[in-house]
This record gives C-alpha cells, sequence and structure tokens, in this order.
C-alpha cells in the first residue's frame, strides 16, 4: 500500500512537471511567434563598411497586438505622401497616400502604413593616415544605414528618404512598416 501510495505522488509531480514543461514550451513558441511577428530582416551597417542582414526588433506602437512588422524596397521615386500623427507619442510618421502604379504601389506599400525606420545614406570623407601627413584631403565615401524614423520630424524622414539617390550603387530604399491585420 505505501509503495502503490508513493508510485501515485510519483506520477502526480511527474505529471504536473510534465505540465509545466508544456506551458514552458508554449510560452517560448509564442514569444517566438510574436518575435517574427515585430522584427524584420534588414541590411546592417557594420563597423568594417560591410552590410550584413540582420533580425531586428521593433516594438509595436499600434496598441491592441493586431499589427505587425514588414519590410519592403523599392526604387525612387516611392510616389508616397508621407505625414504625422504629432499628437502619439513618440510622433508617427505615416503614409498618408500612395499613388497609383508607382514604385511604392508596387512594393504593395498601403495608405496608414506606420513609418517605423528606411536606410538613408551619408558622404563622409575618408582620410587615411598616409594621406593626412602627406597633406591630403581624403576621399568621399557614401555609407548607406538603416534609420530610425520614430520620434523624427517629417523633414528630417524626407530627407532619409530622398538621400538614398545618393547611393553609388543605386541600390533600392528599404522601408519597415508597422500595418494593421
Amino acid at each position: 500500500a505505501i509503495e502503490s501510495s508513493k508510485a501515485e505522488l510519483q506520477q502526480k509531480k511527474d505529471a504536473k512537471e510534465q505540465k509545466r514543461q508544456a506551458e514552458e514550451e508554449e510560452a517560448r513558441v509564442r514569444q517566438g511567434e510574436l518575435r517574427m511577428r515585430y522584427s524584420v530582416e534588414v541590411p546592417i551597417l557594420k563597423d568594417m563598411g560591410e552590410e550584413v542582414m540582420e533580425r531586428v526588433d521593433f516594438p509595436p506602437r499600434l496598441k491592441g497586438g493586431k499589427s505587425r512588422i514588414l519590410a519592403v524596397q523599392a526604387p525612387l521615386p516611392l510616389g508616397l505622401v508621407l505625414g504625422q500623427d504629432i499628437t502619439s507619442t513618440p510622433i508617427l510618421t505615416t503614409v498618408d497616400e500612395v499613388s497609383p502604379d508607382s514604385n511604392g504601389d508596387l512594393a504593395q506599400i498601403k495608405q496608414g502604413d506606420i513609418v517605423r525606420a528606411v536606410t538613408a545614406c551619408q558622404t563622409t570623407m575618408e582620410t587615411p593616415t598616409w594621406q593626412l601627413l602627406a597633406g591630403g584631403i581624403g576621399q568621399p565615401k557614401t555609407k548607406r544605414f538603416i534609420y530610425s524614423v520614430d520620434g523624427r520630424p517629417l523633414e528630417e524622414v524626407l530627407d532619409a528618404v530622398g538621400s538614398n539617390r545618393m547611393d553609388v550603387n543605386g541600390r533600392d530604399v528599404w522601408l519597415v512598416l508597422e500595418r494593421m491585420d
């Protein structure tokens, strides 16, 4: 009788442990699904000047868990009218209008999308030490990077998008968008 009650007690313990492990696994799966919903792979500029595709998390700005993050690429001009909701914190940049048959329309950018990040280009003077010693001024080099537009003024966002014209490789603009399902 004692052995059977010990066995029953062990079975209850085992069942409880299995249930706990199953709940933990389910929570991990939900967390993974949530991460995939609110993250995208975008080109990230590394220290040595190389671009690497990395998954980046973007916390949702729209409440209720009914949005998702997506990344699109399109050549300039995009054919978009961007605006801002200055009543939100942080300020949100939104797609107010998409011209029919424009590059933005072909990339499936939708009116109402929230722009979270864009690629931007910046030209800097690269000057190796030996050139400085010889009295040189260096050479211009254009770097492309992902620029978060959350809370940024509209003029800055538009400048960032337009700066992609400086890309010497003529690559498409990347836009990270948040969209309601």
